[in-house]
Formats: C-alpha cells, sequence, structure tokens
C-alpha cells in the first residue's frame, strides 16, 4: 500500500456557491475524509479508535487555493503523514483535478484524544507506533505551515450565533467545517463577486457543544487579510481563524 492516498471526489453542484466554484467547506470536508480514508485503510482511522474510546481532533487547519473546482469537476485530494510526535501528527493534502491540474493544498495538525477524558493520548500508543510506517517526508506541500494567528486588541464584535443540532459531529462538539462555514458567512454575497479565498487559516483551542452562542470578533489585518476570534457563551476563546481573499 503506497503511503500516499489519492481519493477521488466530484464538486456536486449542490456543494458549490453562486459561482459555480466549490464551497471551501465543502472542500474541507472532502479533506477530512481523505485523512478519514487513508488513516482507516493503514490501521489508525476513526472506526478502530473509537472501538478503544480514542479519536482524532483536529487542531489547525491551513487551505490555501490558485482557484476552487467548478462544478461537475472530478478531482483527487491526495494526502499524507508529514510527521508524528506523541501528541500530535502533521497531515497535508494536495488537490490534483483528473487532467493534473494542481488547485490547492493543504496542511492540518492532529491531536488524538481519550473520548472519556477528552485529553491528548500517545499516538504511538497504536499499534505499536505504526504511524511511523506511514511517514512522507520528501514530498512537497508548498504552502505556508502557518502559526498562530496574532489579533490586537481593535477586534470588533460582529456577529452572535447559536448553536444546534447541525452544527454537532460523532465527537460531540461544534463540528471543524462548521466553524470553517460559520466564518466565511461574516462577508456578504457583493464582497465574494469581486473577491475569492486564497487562504483560509482556523486553529482549534477549546470545544464548544450544542448550545452555546458563539461570537465572533473580527479584525482587518491587511489590505485582503482579516483574523477572525470566536468565543463561547461563557468567554472561552474556540478557535482563531485567518482569512486572506484575492
Amino acid at each position: 500500500m503506497d503511503k500516499v492516498g489519492c481519493y477521488p471526489f466530484m464538486s456536486e453542484p449542490f456543494h458549490c456557491d453562486f459561482s459555480g466554484r466549490l464551497f471551501m467547506g465543502h472542500l474541507g470536508n472532502h479533506m477530512l475524509n481523505a485523512a478519514d480514508f487513508h488513516s482507516s485503510a493503514r490501521g489508525f482511522g476513526m472506526k478502530y479508535l473509537m472501538s478503544i474510546k480514542r479519536s482524532w481532533v483536529l487542531s489547525r487547519l491551513a487551505i490555501e487555493m490558485d482557484e476552487m473546482p467548478m462544478q461537475y469537476t472530478k478531482f483527487n485530494v491526495e494526502t499524507w503523514v508529514e510527521s508524528a510526535m506523541r501528541y500530535f501528527t502533521s497531515r497535508n493534502f494536495a488537490v490534483i483535478g483528473e487532467d493534473g491540474h494542481t488547485y490547492g493544498y493543504g496542511r492540518s495538525i492532529w491531536a488524538m484524544i481519550d473520548t472519556e477524558t477528552r485529553q491528548p493520548t500517545d499516538i504511538y500508543a497504536i499499534d505499536n507506533g505504526a504511524i511511523e510506517n506511514w511517514i512522507v517526508n520528501d514530498k512537497e506541500c508548498p504552502i505556508d505551515k502557518g502559526g498562530r494567528v496574532k489579533m490586537g486588541n481593535d477586534a470588533q464584535l460582529v456577529r452572535t450565533i447559536d448553536t444546534y443540532y447541525n452544527d454537532v459531529d460523532i465527537n460531540g462538539h461544534i463540528n471543524s467545517v462548521k466553524y470553517i462555514e460559520h466564518v466565511l458567512d461574516l462577508w456578504d454575497m457583493e464582497w465574494y463577486r469581486s473577491h475569492q479565498i486564497k487562504r483560509f487559516e482556523i486553529a482549534y483551542v477549546a470545544e464548544a457543544h450544542a448550545g452555546d452562542q458563539l461570537s465572533f470578533y473580527l479584525e482587518q489585518t491587511g489590505d485582503t487579510e482579516y483574523s477572525i476570534r470566536i468565543v463561547r457563551t461563557d468567554g472561552t476563546e474556540c478557535c482563531r481563524s485567518k482569512v486572506v481573499f484575492k
């Protein structure tokens, strides 16, 4: 079995925005599905982990796209493990058209948690550290790894939303991709008529659950760069995001 997984997807029309291009949130879903297909086939996927009260939790995600696939376009998501440590592993993605055209790349960091204590647990305890057999450190992922999203005191509260059933995933907390969708909803249709998303970053800090209110604080940090802080009902910061438009 190859160390690099390659999985086919299609830009289905009901997963596309008004311009006919794939939503960033759905692309994020495809990447997360590819990660699960890859890890499951190699013995450390979610289905097995749940049976031993473990789970993968996304810690960081960065996606940088030259363009989004148009509706009905078939493409592949390649994914591979770049590195692993005791509590975190780095996984990369490439979005490649059937004709070999590269649409963009992604970088992610994952933690493994104990589903009862919700605390990080040792990745190398799974199958005697078998994840080491799947590390690929010589395949290029030519986008910035990103870092902590820095925000000053100028961030303005721009929206507060409620959370419901459809926001919650198998881990019992607000779904990683739902945060992406909620962040990108901060800009209206007119903005997206003249701007495309070049890069999206998100770093998850704390869990939120159904019933929590999420407050979004926005700060412009460049000509077409914005940073966002998301805070749950009790004032705890859940995540930070950065969006770069073109």
